[in-house]
């Protein structure tokens, strides 16, 4: 059996870039891996993680084999 992928990434996204998510002006993240691969997700996925100063820090996302999401976790 293949295990998930789990690929990691840093956000440093302002509270009022976030609120362009929010109101739907942009739905999806994009952003570069430790590995240099650009990946885009949906917004909604780290809305958790949203202070008043924004998101900031280390995340790591799991995907199955197939590529489909499993969860978000911040790591620092």
């Amino acid at each position: 059996m293949t295990e998930n992928k789990r690929i990691r990434f840093v956000l440093n996204i302002s509270a009022e870039q976030y609120l362009r998510y929010y109101q739907g002006v942009s739905r999806r993240i994009s952003t570069v891996t430790e590995d240099g691969l650009r990946i885009e997700f949906p917004a909604r996925n780290i809305q958790r993680f949203l202070t008043r100063d924004g998101i900031q820090g280390m995340f790591e996302m799991e995907i199955s084999p197939a590529n489909k999401f499993i969860a978000i976790n911040k790591i620092r």
